[in-house]
């Protein structure tokens, strides 16, 4: 009878072991599937420097209205030097476990707070600035310039190092795009800029004359793979662009450890893989300065950034250019943004545009939604929600927490 009680203990013990076994698999399996949650940033735009757009009391309500809706990991907000703000959402913003980060411009529209050396395009002119009909100006300026550099960071420590910052989000980190035509894409040009590219294999004035000679078929391509992007015919033209992304990235990268070593996270703004390349961004390099990166995957933006709206303004630019696809700016092409950004050693939070503007941004909520399972498919870290959660529709943001 002992042996027979032995036997049943034991095999009382076994059953024991795999329902124990079971229910820590449920767990992690739970604990997985927590983790995995997305994590959600959000825009709040002051608008410029001065006179912000929205009040701390406002600002408030709606990320607590928005935070009980979906789950909050970060708020990027700027860039107004209303200390004030900050300090009241900031408290706010802690005392929910959210982090806060500075909206900050680099290589544009910090005129109005320091000196900064325009970018020149290779005949040495200021490319056309971009007015977007709500007044919106795009001028940028050198990326090769210290001076540049130094007063960004330095508008950062005298505005607002003492504003309760968790890190700063990087934001216009790269050179005009083909909003300004040609000129816009083929720059800086200045002396100094001369040095960086001669001293990566490049000669301006040769590539000057290349574009002087083949016009249009300068940017003439012979294919186009997401991881890797367009291949240019002109060997000229691939040396060009890739000794650009060097010197760009490069230049943004010592700004953005300029900043880390303050003790700051660094986010940043980047154009969606395909059109990167361009405006000098090359993902390689920025991913190994950044904590995390938001590539604009804006689909139903028509305005600078989104990529519908680049990509047409190539081809209106160089409409002679041969080899480059036509592509839809549906689920598909999202999907192919999103692998393209996938190799990267940082953080991942790709930017979705949510708010609605009548004309430049008609988004729905059918297509929020849409953009959000792709991108959450990818089982990135989350996303950015953008370009400003005041100007959201509650509609768009309810769908998320679905």
């Amino acid at each position: 009878m002992n042996v027979k009680l032995i036997g049943n203990n034991s095999q009382m013990n076994t059953d024991m072991k795999k329902i124990i076994l079971l229910l820590s698999a449920l767990l992690a399996l739970a604990a997985c599937k927590h983790t995995e949650a997305p994590g959600y940033i959000v825009q709040v735009s002051l608008g410029g420097w001065h006179s912000p757009d929205y009040s701390a009391d406002q600002i408030v309500a709606r990320i607590d209205s928005v935070s009980r809706m979906i789950p909050v990991q970060k708020v990027i907000i700027g860039w107004s030097i209303d200390e004030d703000i900050y300090q009241v959402v900031g408290a706010f913003l802690h005392n929910k476990g959210i982090q806060m980060l500075l909206w900050l411009p680099v290589f544009a529209e910090t005129e109005e707070m320091c000196e900064s050396e325009p970018a020149v395009d290779l005949w040495g002119r200021i490319p056309a600035n971009y007015d977007l009909a709500a007044g919106e100006g795009f001028r940028f300026n050198c990326p090769s310039s210290p001076e540049n550099a130094a007063h960004v960071v330095g508008i950062y420590d005298k505005y607002f190092a003492d504003c309760g910052f968790d890190g700063v989000f990087l934001d216009r980190i790269r050179t005009q795009s083909f909003v300004s035509g040609v000129g816009g894409v083929l720059n800086c040009g200045c002396p100094l800029c001369r040095e960086k590219f001669a001293a990566e294999g490049v000669d301006l004035e040769e590539v000057k004359a290349s574009w002087e000679a083949l016009e249009d078929a300068f940017f003439n391509v012979s294919g186009y793979r997401p991881v890797g992007g367009f291949s240019f015919y002109n060997t000229l033209t691939a040396k060009y662009f890739e000794a650009k992304g060097h010197i760009v990235s490069e230049a943004v990268g010592a700004i953005a450890d300029s900043l880390r070593a303050r003790g700051l996270e660094i986010g940043m703004d980047l154009y969606a893989p395909f059109m990167a390349p361009f405006v000098g961004q090359d993902y390689e390099i920025l991913a190994q300065h950044a904590d995390f990166i938001k590539p604009m995957l804006y689909r139903q933006t028509f305005a600078p950034a989104g990529m519908g709206f680049e990509y047409d303004l190539l081809k209106a630019a160089v409409p002679s250019a041969t080899g480059y696809p036509y592509f839809e700016m549906n689920a598909e092409f999202l999907d192919s943004q999103l692998d393209a950004m996938a190799p990267y050693p940082c953080a991942k939070y790709p930017g979705i545009e949510i708010n609605y503007r009548e004309g430049v941004v008609p988004t729905s909520p059918e297509y929020v939604t849409e953009s959000l399972e792709h991108v959450m498919a990818h089982h990135f870290d989350g996303a950015v929600l953008s370009w400003n959660i005041m100007e959201t529709p509650d509609a768009h943001i309810a769908v998320l927490g679905k």
